[in-house]
């Protein structure tokens, strides 16, 4: 039978594949925000520098600070690299979600998976590179390929899932391979680039979950991600192959403005992997980026699975200004 024997959560932002001199180039676009979400509520920037102006952003954001959190980051994205060699898992589950990537308006499926073969992951071409937004082509290849390639992807392990999902009344969207954007292959979303480009030595074969933690009107509960782990776990403990499984939740923690107090809530739940808690956590602080942490909680009811307890745990708050934007990043890994 299959074990469970490592979990880890990773933030993927594109902060982490750019340089501390160069985060300010994407304040310009949080000037334009029209919709900043922080403690449920929507603000604009200038609103946000005047509600936080007693918690010192201006220094936290300064390029010194900067520097020496982006460094802290590197080495937890190196440890985690090497826990991962070290575990050398038969199969990585990869819990991830998608920005307008692969999916679009007319097709945003809730829960989808692939069962194919393979995964395509591509590089992006110079002339889009050189058309993307001031900040985001710096970033981009920390999670785009250096060239086209494909990766395998476990198609009888994540057939079995889908299977036992669906028995357990799991209605998943189902993949062979990811649609065809207008000018060809879109290959996978950046949640799970970023995993093959900065955590993998050589590719494991995978399975890879996609939830849409972004887009209303038909974003998954945290009591359902908690759910949905936790029918994963049990899917995986009943499969009749003896692998060495590893689980993954890519994303999060707080962003695009870092609430530091409900990130603590979210961690001091996931070190006792307390889904309780998890599952109770109201739906009006998952907007924008934060939602992502919906990633981690399905991560962490699959690893409840496996008995699994805390190993490491890094926390980041990288802003990039003095209104509270930026990226909480965070880093733990189960063992």
């Amino acid at each position: 039978m299959a074990q469970i024997v490592y979990g880890f959560g990773t933030s993927h932002s594109p902060l982490l594949s750019t340089p501390p001199d160069k985060w300010h180039l994407r304040v310009e676009a949080d000037k334009k925000n029209p919709s900043l979400e922080f403690k449920e509520n929507s603000y604009v920037y200038d609103q946000l520098v005047e509600l936080r102006k007693d918690e010192n952003l201006d220094h936290q954001s300064s390029l010194p600070v900067r520097t020496q959190r982006h460094e802290q980051c590197q080495k937890s994205i190196e440890q985690l690299k090497a826990n991962l060699e070290q575990v050398d898992p038969d199969i990585l589950i990869i819990i991830g979600n998608d920005q307008k990537e692969v999916f679009n308006e007319n097709n945003t499926p809730a829960i989808s998976m692939l069962y194919g073969d393979t995964v395509d992951h591509m590089a992006i071409p110079p002339e889009r590179l050189a058309k993307l937004p001031p900040g985001i082509a710096v970033a981009a290849r920390g999670s785009s390929a250096r060239e086209n390639t494909s990766y395998p992807i476990d198609a009888d392990l994540s057939t079995h899932i889908i299977s036992s999902l669906t028995a357990d009344n799991f209605d998943i969207a189902t993949m062979k391979s990811l649609p065809d954007g207008p000018n060809g292959k879109r290959g996978m979303s950046h949640a799970y680039g970023f995993v093959y480009r900065r955590l993998m030595q050589m590719p494991i074969p995978a399975v890879h979950v996609c939830l849409n933690t972004f887009y209303p009107p038909n974003q998954p509960t945290a009591a359902r991600c908690v759910a949905l782990g936790e029918a994963i776990g049990k899917a995986v403990l009943n499969y009749d192959k003896n692998y060495r499984v590893a689980v993954c939740g890519s994303g999060g923690l707080s962003h695009f403005v870092i609430d530091e107090e409900f990130d603590g809530i979210v961690i001091d739940a996931l070190k006792i992997l307390d889904m309780e808690k998890l599952a109770s956590l109201s739906e009006s602080y998952f907007r924008s980026g934060t939602s992502e942490i919906k990633n981690w909680i399905t991560t962490a009811a699959i690893i409840k699975s496996g008995c699994l307890k805390i190993n490491m745990l890094d926390y980041i708050p990288c802003y990039r200004s003095e209104a509270g934007t930026g990226n909480a990043m965070g880093f733990m890994t189960w063992k």
